[in-house]
């Protein structure tokens, strides 16, 4: 029995994946475990690989195609088995799609007509780059034979050749943008995305010049995802900012103490390992913050996964340090360093960037004191670390210089109450500012 393969939900936020090269093709052998296909993510790139070993019996969406998590993006068939097409995008098997053509009369469940296609047309097709949205069908009801796909590529080649990469072509076709007026700048004028996205910033910026515009920046790939998901985060949530200062004086004289002991270890200690450390601990002490919110369920966690936000060209990727609860202080620095390496190197897999329980953001590097961050759902809390500002304060009645750091951290109203967040906070307070006890925890 051929065997559906379908677009997985890698972590509670995604949604949808490009699929941005097929390595394979209609009639390989395969075997499980193969890679199938790239697919690129709003946050990571990865492959997906075959359930069930067998021959590759369809191909149900293009390069560059956009998908959504539990589309049909491909059937494997036993050796010899005549498997049917399925309806493109279909989550369901082949004998599902054959019942519900039969009750549609053959077209989709939206009730527009389905346009009907050979396979040897659509072999032609998909050999030649031709897209069957542009061809018309002259068989019977309209149906797209192979002649109708051979016309279109002589008509193609009496003009001029454009290269097109497979994610220019989608994004030109979503922001509907005639391709014969944008200036390829890649290798024999090969179109790009950044062409594509140029053409489109000067489209819409010619409405705008009376305006004095100086430049249009349109929200595409990781921009378009993160302004998505953070609208999504403030309309949907009761997201509430508490923040309180804490004396991180002491924290800094240990890290500088670390110095020698982790040289050994060519580790260098940072302010963020002892921070990190610190809010383990207060997560341990405090497991309700340490949550997901599904539909109208609050689920506390078992393990300590933290996310840590970091900047990268165009946005934030938040890689996740797993199973804090069991690490000691160089256990969790080495964690990170790989994880900041796999950033740097745009080399994060699936389980390093899902399963985050809470979050940790910093602008501590900024001179930015506090600010209030935005919950990613479904955790239902995150904390905002501002820098570490030297200052006067008063301890035991005298005025002292102290390094001082406003910790502020949003919670889902929803979820948790003010007074259950401030005690996390007093915790975690008290782990900064008697650090020595975050090496007994080790």
């Amino acid at each position: 029995m051929a065997t559906n393969v379908l677009l997985p939900q890698w972590g509670m936020n995604m949604e949808d994946g490009t699929l941005t090269k097929w390595l394979v093709k209609e009639g390989d052998e395969i075997a499980e475990g193969q890679p199938l296909v790239e697919i690129e993510t709003a946050k990571i790139n990865s492959e997906l690989e075959s359930p069930a070993s067998g021959v590759v019996a369809h191909i149900m969406a293009d390069e560059g195609s956009l998908v959504k998590v539990g589309e049909l993006v491909a059937v494997i068939a036993e050796p010899g088995e005549n498997a049917p097409r399925p309806e493109p995008g279909s989550p369901t098997s082949p004998a599902s799609a054959r019942r519900r053509r039969r009750r549609t009369g053959g077209r989709p469940a939206d009730g527009g007509a389905r346009q009907q296609v050979t396979p040897v047309a659509r072999r032609l097709a998909r050999e030649n780059d031709i897209s069957l949205d542009e061809v018309t069908g002259t068989g019977p009801r309209g149906r797209v034979t192979e002649q109708d796909v051979r016309d279109a590529i002589e008509a193609r080649q009496s003009r001029p050749r454009v290269q097109v990469v497979p994610r220019a072509r989608m994004l030109a076709r979503q922001e509907g943008l005639d391709l014969a007026d944008v200036v390829g700048s890649g290798p024999n004028g090969r179109i790009l995305v950044a062409d594509v996205e140029r053409a489109i910033a000067e489209r819409d910026a010619g409405a705008a010049r009376a305006d004095a515009v100086a430049e249009v920046m349109p929200l595409t790939g990781l921009r378009k995802t993160i302004a998505d998901r953070m609208t999504m985060s403030v309309s949907t949530m009761a997201q509430v900012t508490l923040t309180t200062e804490a004396d991180v004086t002491d924290l800094l004289k240990l890290r500088e103490s670390l110095v020698a002991e982790w040289r050994p270890h060519r580790l260098r200690p940072l302010d963020l390992d002892l921070i990190i450390a610190a809010v383990a601990e207060a997560l341990k002490t405090h497991p309700r913050l340490n949550s997901h919110l599904v539909n109208d369920e609050v689920l506390l966690l078992e393990d300590v996964n933290i996310g840590i936000a970091v900047a990268v060209p165009d946005g934030l990727v938040v890689p996740v340090l797993r199973g804090a609860q069991v690490l000691d202080l160089l256990g969790m620095a080495r964690a990170m360093r790989e994880l900041a390496d796999k950033t740097r190197k745009n080399a994060l897999g699936i389980d390093d960037v899902t399963g985050a329980g809470f979050t940790v953001t910093a602008l501590s590097n900024y001179d930015i004191d506090a600010f209030t961050p935005i919950i990613d759902p479904p955790q239902v809390a995150i904390l905002g670390l501002g820098r570490a500002n030297r200052k006067p304060v008063v301890v035991d009645g005298e005025i002292v210089v102290r390094s001082m750091m406003h910790l502020s951290v949003t919670f889902d109203h929803r979820a948790l109450d003010g007074v259950p967040v401030a005690e996390f906070m007093r915790t975690l307070k008290s782990n900064l500012e008697s650090p020595e006890a975050l090496l007994s925890e080790s």
